[in-house]
């Protein structure tokens, strides 16, 4: 059973930083693309970063490259979101994502971003 647990998200002032981790379970972690997507109340879902399996390239959307830095853990099976720099419009539930033959979610973790 493929789980996708979030966590690490919070309240934090504009200029500060969040570390997000995602613990994956129930597949081959190392095997796999793996994703981080954002969604803000009123917005369509957003794919914020991407990390392959192969070498671990990473893309990143243009509003958050520079300030976002997404990396695994092969041994531990975790995925990390590090963001820096954060702005309020980065505000949203960040979500991590699987993406085998079929895509697996998690529940997300809210990241608020606000003085």
């Amino acid at each position: 059973q493929v789980q996708l647990v979030e966590s690490g998200g919070g309240l934090v002032q504009p200029g500060g930083s969040l570390r997000l981790s995602c613990a994956a379970s129930g597949f081959t972690f190392r095997r796999v693309s793996m994703n981080w997507y954002r969604q803000a109340p009123g917005k369509e879902r957003e794919l914020v970063a991407t990390i392959s399996t192969m070498f671990g390239s990473t893309t990143y959307a243009d509003s958050v490259k520079g300030r976002f830095t997404i990396s695994r853990d092969k041994s531990k099976d975790i995925l990390y979101l590090q963001m820096n720099s954060l702005k309020p419009e980065d505000t949203a539930v960040y979500i991590c994502n699987a993406r085998t033959s079929t895509d697996y979610w998690g529940n997300g973790t809210l990241v608020t971003v606000s003085s």
